[in-house]
């Protein structure tokens, strides 16, 4: 029959110490054990709430990646998360903005998130939304506006994987949860991508992208310097366009009054010779 595998039942129980504020009393305000659900009851058949005994024909929870029919067992693959409110951190948190924040998680592929297939959820409880990752689906019915469904690749159910640290990163998030476990090298890639898909303000504009530019700039202005250096090389000084320049703006009346009287006589004299000569070697 169809089994709560160990990891979901961790992931269960780690929501539930920390979301049901008062395990004495039921309320509200609280997440419930009830409201927290693995395996779909006796009628339920098909989907990843079931395992291998409850499939049916053609079933999406199998068919549709190998992931899944692969990673086939006994386990069911899902939680049903409900509704519940808590105020952390000076704000009040939901079951609609956990939501969110995991969908966000999701679509910026944080490697703590690659093992959910899909989250079916209500942004505002009114309508019925679903990310899904291999993009088949986009809505879901009307129980999913007081409660939200995870689905897993069932090989991450089947090998038995660590489904807490994004829940882990919410509680975190919030206030709920100071996580002191220690780091290791494994955690270095989701907190690399967490910081490097977090947005700016209200630009949208994430830290990531900023720092991809600021990566650029070094070579940038490497670039620059070479062709400052490549123009200071070359010789911009054209002597004939000059000179061209000079004598086309003079005019005889300047060039002699430019031109000393001593000098001017050896000149005049100079070209009175070349004209006499000129003329004594020409003939009528």
């Amino acid at each position: 029959m169809t089994r709560a595998p160990e990891n979901l039942l961790a992931l269960r129980g780690l929501l539930l110490a920390h979301l049901n504020v008062d395990p004495k009393t039921v309320r509200s305000q609280d997440l419930e054990p009830a409201e927290v659900g693995i395996v779909g009851d006796s009628n339920h058949r098909g989907g990843y709430h079931c395992g291998s005994d409850r499939v049916v024909a053609n079933d999406y929870s199998v068919v549709e990646s190998p992931r899944d029919s692969s990673g086939l067992t006994l386990d069911a693959a899902a939680l049903d998360v409900g509704l519940f409110q808590v105020g952390s951190g000076g704000g009040t948190h939901t079951l609609r903005t956990f939501s969110v924040w995991c969908v966000q998680q999701c679509v910026a592929n944080a490697p703590d998130a690659r093992d959910i297939r899909e989250i079916i959820y209500s942004p505002d409880g009114r309508t019925v939304r679903r990310w899904d990752r291999l993009g088949r689906r986009t809505t879901g019915d009307n129980s999913h506006l007081w409660h939200t469904h995870f689905s897993f690749f069932r090989d991450s159910i089947k090998a038995g994987r660590d489904q807490t640290p994004l829940f882990r990163r919410y509680l975190a998030s919030i206030g709920l949860l100071e996580d002191d476990m220690p780091l290791t090298d494994a955690d270095q890639p989701i907190i690399k991508a967490a910081v490097h898909n977090t947005p700016i303000g209200r630009s949208g504009v994430t830290i990531g992208e900023v720092l991809d530019q600021v990566r650029m700039l070094p070579g940038q202005v490497e670039a620059l310097r070479n062709q400052l250096t490549q123009l200071a090389a070359r010789d911009f000084t054209d002597e004939p366009a000059i000179i061209q320049g000079v004598l086309a703006g003079l005019t005889p009346e300047k060039i002699a009054a430019a031109i000393p009287p001593t000098l001017a006589k050896q000149v005049a004299d100079e070209l009175a010779r070349r004209l006499s000569v000129g003329a004594a070697g020409s003939t009528v």
